[in-house]
């Protein structure tokens, strides 16, 4: 193969490493210093000895990141507030059934969910669950036996239990709630926005020590609106307001002086398309990719 083979062979890939390397890693920053790295590993191989690139590709960017995975752990623990994944402006995949489960897997609060596994769990379920590996390949990626690897995907799905954290409602019942969730920002007046949220809803934010953002959650329909009507409205009423797709669903990104990426909002439903769960992004390391849009 010779170098513009070489390169197009990974083209054809970068878009799925990207996606599994950002699920796994929960940041795009890290997805892509992932990629990048794995194309020069590429190109420096030997590529007369490697039968199945996409194979060998997917096992490389899978032990990359389980690497990553294992030593980002030990540094969230001095983590100031509430840790978040990065958020990620997405676009749609050509097939609508296909978008709706790739997206899903993107949300905010299913990325969170899987902070509950180990490393090693994270991958064989997203590789089986997510990406329709077989166990046989899981294995391979994760060098391990497939019965191991049975037992890994096991695991993990009894440690994310019953949690319905995938819905995503009709797009006109999401942009009924940016509509809404506007308005109690630019008016002080939360009586829109609180049909469209559930009872036990939660609210949390991360500003990583390095913007202003509330350190625990807020627990209930009551603390939300009153931090969404007095605080919120308060501060933000004067960015910048652009609804875009974030992490799979319809989200918000606001922006103040110059165009800088303040905030992201991104939401979590339930079963009945409220919102139980509010997503705010402050952090600005976090906020430098949101406007590139990433196929997956």
């Amino acid at each position: 193969m010779d170098r513009i083979d070489d390169a197009t062979v990974f083209a054809s890939r970068r878009s799925f490493l990207l996606g599994l390397a950002y699920r796994l890693l929960g940041s795009r920053a890290e997805a892509e210093d992932v990629v990048q790295d794995l194309f020069i590993k590429w190109l420096e191989a030997d590529q007369a000895s490697i039968a199945n690139p996409a194979a060998w590709l997917t096992t490389a960017c899978t032990r990359h990141c389980i690497d990553l995975l294992r030593s980002a752990r030990r540094a969230r623990v001095d983590y100031i507030g509430t840790w978040l994944p990065e958020p990620i402006h997405t676009l749609h995949h050509e097939s609508p059934e296909q978008s709706h489960e790739l997206a899903s897997s993107l949300s905010t609060a299913f990325l969170l969910l899987l902070e509950r596994l180990t490393p090693k769990e994270r991958a064989a379920y997203l590789l089986y669950d997510i990406f329709d590996l077989d166990y046989s390949q899981v294995a391979a990626a994760l060098d391990v036996q497939e019965a191991t690897c049975r037992k890994l995907v096991s695991r993990a799905k009894v440690s994310l239990g019953n949690a319905q954290v995938r819905h995503q409602p009709e797009p006109s019942r999401q942009q009924e709630l940016l509509s809404a969730f506007h308005a109690a920002i630019a008016s002080g007046s939360t009586q829109g926005l609180a049909a469209l949220l559930s009872e036990d809803v939660e609210l949390c934010a991360d500003g990583g020590g390095k913007a202003s953002a509330i350190r625990e959650t807020l627990y209930g329909l009551e603390a939300v609106l009153a931090f969404v009507g007095e605080s919120l409205s308060r501060y933000w009423r004067e960015y910048q307001w652009q609804e875009v797709e974030i992490n799979g669903g319809r989200g918000v990104v606001l922006r103040g002086e110059g165009e800088e990426v303040v905030a992201v909002v991104s939401f979590g439903y339930d079963e009945g398309g409220r919102v139980n769960r509010v997503f705010i992004m402050r952090n600005p390391d976090k906020l430098v990719g949101v406007g590139s849009g990433v196929l997956v």
